[in-house]
């Protein structure tokens, strides 16, 4: 608004035309914004576990700056490609977004075949042992923020596809938009959740009451318990979203059979409920569905991942295929 402060005389018919543009912006943003949740839930999930084992102190700093590697991810490196792609090369965005939600897949078929089949990792055990703080602190941010390119990118593309704006300007404003929005909501949501169990343990010491004390410890004993519901509903989340994106990304692409076939499945659950809870039901039974096809087709991608994809990045990037 600074540049516009020159043209006086125009003043008055440029803040009619920037604040329809605002509104047009704001509009698209929260649209294309919901469109993104399920991987906003997942980028909210994943993001703790790279603040584990630090001390208190160190939390926030590293929480800001994964936030601002996010950024940079999101409006430096990805949000021009994005709107290259959307401007020259309209075609290559289902595709992508099916790459994405292929890697969503795969990432949390992979996290329940761990749990169903527990299996030791040298590469795990390694990137886990403790280190120099200063040298594990580089890598955690390091391995978060490449997490979040991943995410972001599949954030961007998604928010990208959902924008309908008459114009380039209104398109990338909102993707600007929606960039920063997603980010700060995100790690906002992170840095509150890690330093719940400090907020708890300063209550149990030095709360006034009974009940706030209490109700501190409770926070310290809950912490794991909510940890716990974080990556299930982040596995959920990344499954559901992966799932969706390739039924729809096989839907524009001519191959509509399994996407018809999920909405007439749940049309019938929702319709077999009372009228009240219909769109709920229906909600639910896609989701579910959206869900299972997500788990099948990341343990497809299981062994394409770890015997071929694997290898062939090893062997361009020089380390061994566990990593």
């Amino acid at each position: 608004m600074s540049g516009l402060l020159a043209l006086l005389d125009d003043v008055a018919g440029i803040a009619k035309v920037a604040a329809a543009s605002v509104d047009d912006v704001a509009a698209a943003a929260g649209k294309a914004g919901a469109k993104t949740a399920g991987v906003i839930i997942d980028d909210a999930a994943v993001t703790p576990k790279y603040l584990q084992g630090f001390a208190p102190a160190r939390e926030l700093p590293i929480i800001w700056r994964i936030t601002r590697g996010s950024l940079f991810n999101k409006l430096i490196l990805l949000m021009p490609v994005a709107m290259l792609l959307a401007n020259f090369a309209p075609w290559l965005i289902t595709p992508l977004l099916m790459l994405g939600g292929s890697y969503l897949c795969f990432e949390g078929a992979e996290k329940i075949f761990h749990v169903l089949f527990p299996h030791a990792s040298h590469a795990i055990d390694e990137d886990m042992s403790v280190k120099d703080p200063g040298h594990l602190e580089e890598q955690k941010i390091k391995g978060a923020i490449k997490t979040d390119f991943i995410l972001s990118a599949e954030i961007m593309t998604i928010a990208l596809a959902a924008i309908e704006a008459p114009n380039v300007w209104i398109q990338g404003a909102t993707l600007a938009v929606v960039a920063i929005g997603v980010t700060l909501a995100v790690y906002g949501s992170v840095a509150l959740i890690v330093k719940m169990d400090d907020v708890g343990l300063y209550m149990a010491e030095n709360a006034h009451t009974g009940f706030g004390r209490g109700l501190g410890r409770g926070l310290v004993k809950f912490m794991p318990v909510l940890m716990k519901i974080l990556s299930v509903v982040g596995t959920a989340a990344m499954l559901w979203v992966g799932g969706s994106i390739i039924i729809h990304g096989l839907e524009v692409l001519g191959f509509g059979w399994l996407g018809h076939h999920i909405h007439d499945w749940a049309y019938a659950v929702g319709h077999a409920v009372p009228a009240a809870w219909e769109g709920l039901a229906e909600w639910t039974a896609k989701a579910a569905m959206d869900g299972v096809f997500g788990v099948a087709w990341g343990l497809v991608l299981i062994p394409l991942a770890t015997k071929v994809v694997g290898p062939m990045i090893a062997a361009v990037s020089g380390k061994s295929a566990s990593h």
